[in-house]
């Protein structure tokens, strides 16, 4: 999922996430999160998030994961 032209993530996006992830997960599929700014990359360390979400720098780590 491609998050580049994201710039703040707040509970209720941070929720959204959570909830894809759920779902990509109960059909047996991967959510690879990729073009973070500092703003999202802070909140999901914060939360502890980052440890959950596969995070790559780009779209093609991302593909390559």
């Amino acid at each position: 999922m491609n998050l580049r032209e994201v710039k703040y993530v707040d509970s209720s996006g941070i929720a959204s996430l959570v909830e894809v992830l759920k779902e990509a997960r109960n059909k047996e599929k991967r959510l690879v999160l990729f073009g973070l700014n500092a703003a999202v990359r802070d909140v999901l360390q914060l939360t502890r998030l980052a440890r959950i979400f596969e995070i790559r720098e780009t779209e093609e780590e991302a593909l390559q994961a």
